[in-house]
């Protein structure tokens, strides 16, 4: 679907160019190595609190909402940084670059997944933020519960998919339309429509880890499944992208 809408953009009319960006935005955060990073996010955030049930899943879901929309901002803000390079200023990506980013997700991925594996109770979480103690700035790490949540992670997450294989196919988009405002806007879109897409597909994943919250088995079986998914595609997007000969230049034959 995607591939015949990129094909069509050539001699498609403005609102055509828009909404297919929308569309392919949207579709596009419904990609296994975008589902499962958010959702490794997703399974360190929830905390079960003193609410009803419900308030419970409300919580669960408006939390998970955000961590997608962030995911989203950080994925669209990779994309306009790429656009502007080669279309702006004229910058000549290779798609080897590309593949190195690529190459990049399998690592972040693999490293997502042993996370969710740990402790939080016996290891924490640490944090360097800056205090000020008698006028003095200083700064010095110390950790924090499950209460306390990072939402730049997932901010960071998506950028670093934006610099993936998200790139290259916004680029592959961009190359048929012929001017900047043209581009831009189809950047945009896609962009709304993939934190559209990511903030449906984290709601969704953060149900069952809300109502995981009462029973810690569950939760464990959920944490250590997501886990061990983010590994296995981390690793396979490796895998693929060294074969490829997309990484470095380099394949293995």
């Amino acid at each position: 679907m995607i591939d015949e809408l990129i094909k069509q953009l050539p001699t498609a009319t403005p609102l055509f160019v828009l909404v297919a960006g929308f569309v392919i935005g949207l579709f596009h955060a419904f990609e296994p190595d975008h589902v499962v990073a958010v959702a490794t996010q997703n399974s360190k955030s929830m905390q079960k609190n003193s609410s009803s049930f419900f308030r419970q899943i409300g919580s669960g879901a408006i939390k998970s909402s955000i961590l997608g929309a962030l995911w989203g901002a950080g994925h669209t803000s990779s994309l306009v940084l790429v656009s502007l390079l080669i279309f702006a200023f004229s910058m000549s990506i290779p798609n080897e670059m590309f593949g190195n980013f690529e190459f990049g997700v399998g690592m972040m991925l693999v490293i997502l997944g042993l996370f969710t594996y740990l402790n939080r109770k016996l290891f924490g979480e640490k944090h360097i933020h800056t205090h000020t103690h008698d006028g003095v700035i200083h700064t010095h790490p110390h950790a924090h519960d499950a209460a306390h949540g990072h939402g730049h992670k997932s901010y960071i997450i998506g950028c670093i998919h934006g610099l993936a294989g998200s790139g290259s196919l916004v680029v592959l988009a961009l190359s048929t339309l012929h001017d900047l405002q043209t581009i831009l806007s189809f950047v945009l879109v896609f962009g709304i429509g993939s934190i559209v897409g990511m903030m449906l597909v984290s709601s969704a994943i953060g149900l069952p880890f809300s109502l995981a919250l009462y029973s810690e088995r569950i939760n464990k079986i959920l944490r250590y499944s997501v886990g061990s998914i983010s590994i296995i595609i981390g690793v396979d997007i490796m895998y693929n992208i060294a074969m490829s000969g997309n990484f470095f230049g380099l394949g293995i034959n």
